[in-house]
């Protein structure tokens, strides 16, 4: 099974103070997909600079040719199905058809009190996924959309011409547990994992990926259960949030063995994070260009 190598790049600079080249260069280097996350401000970026997910990747569909594109993840933190489809249709055709929507179920962070709001609680963050994606699954398929649920309507949204991707572009769905991997099963042409969080701070490697095949093992007893065969779907890995951390950067051989205990179980991509120096995301650019140039061919 081939195995893709995408980034991650983190919105936090100005478009025209580096962030432009970095897009530029992932395509240069030979990213499969380029994504950003999808938050109003995050973590030790909170009082820094930090810009919109859709205007960046509009502005990196212009400047790039072949790299997919998309987020990773977008949430119900602060969006409405209604307005997301919108974007999302004008986005695909911007870059001509080049975008996957990273979906969930969101967090407790920033954006859950952004807009004022209370966190809600797992249950509620999973209760709104749910009706989130069946909705966003129509708006972005079907022409006129009305619905009325317990938290996001429609009336006759229009959404025409639709996606350039046909039916729709893809979902990638973010999930651990069994109601959002149900999601995945049903809606996702990707599903998508950080890991077990759990063992992010006294893990080791090898839990970690005895819990990640629990996980892919979860996931296809879900598709089962709707008929459908889990090997068809897209598995992607967004590193450094396992134990391993940033170790699989240190060198391109670090890597390979990373990613290819990880393609074992199945995954088809593996997502690392463009390096931001001082940070989490701290790691050496020559030697990250190198894993990006290099890594592929070596895993076959």
């Amino acid at each position: 099974m081939s195995l893709r190598l995408s980034t991650v790049i983190l919105p936090y600079r100005r478009w025209h103070e580096g962030a432009r080249d970095t897009w530029r260069r992932a395509e240069e280097l030979g990213f499969y997909s380029g994504y950003t996350y999808d938050h109003l401000s995050w973590r030790s970026f909170r009082d820094g600079p930090w810009f919109g997910a859709v205007p960046t990747l509009t502005a990196a569909a212009s400047i790039t040719e072949r790299m997919r594109l998309g987020t990773l993840v977008t949430s119900p933190n602060f969006r409405h199905p209604v307005t997301l489809a919108k974007e999302l249709i004008s986005l695909d055709d911007i870059s001509g058809g080049r975008i996957t929507l990273g979906i969930g179920a969101g967090g407790t962070g920033f954006d859950a009190t952004a807009l004022g709001q209370e966190p809600w609680t797992p249950r509620e963050r999973a209760d709104r996924l749910a009706e989130f994606v069946p909705l966003l699954d129509r708006l972005l398929t079907e022409d006129s959309v009305s619905y009325e649920g317990d938290f996001y309507s429609a009336h006759e949204a229009r959404n025409i011409p639709g996606c350039v991707q046909r039916p729709r572009l893809p979902f990638a769905v973010a999930a651990t547990g069994p109601r959002g991997l149900r999601l995945a099963a049903r809606y996702g042409q990707a599903w998508v994992t950080t890991g077990d969080p759990g063992l992010y701070e006294n893990g080791t490697p090898e839990q970690s990926v005895q819990a990640i095949r629990g996980q892919a093992e979860k996931l296809a007893d879900a598709c089962a259960e709707i008929g459908r065969d889990a090997a068809g779907m897209d598995k992607i890995l967004l590193t450094g949030f396992t134990p391993d951390r940033g170790r699989p950067l240190e060198s391109l051989d670090a890597f390979v063995d990373f990613a290819g205990r990880h393609r074992e179980l199945g995954f088809t991509e593996i997502v690392v994070h463009w390096p931001i120096p001082d940070s989490d995301f701290a790691a050496d650019e020559k030697v990250f260009e190198k894993i990006a140039s290099d890594a592929t061919a070596q895993l076959g």
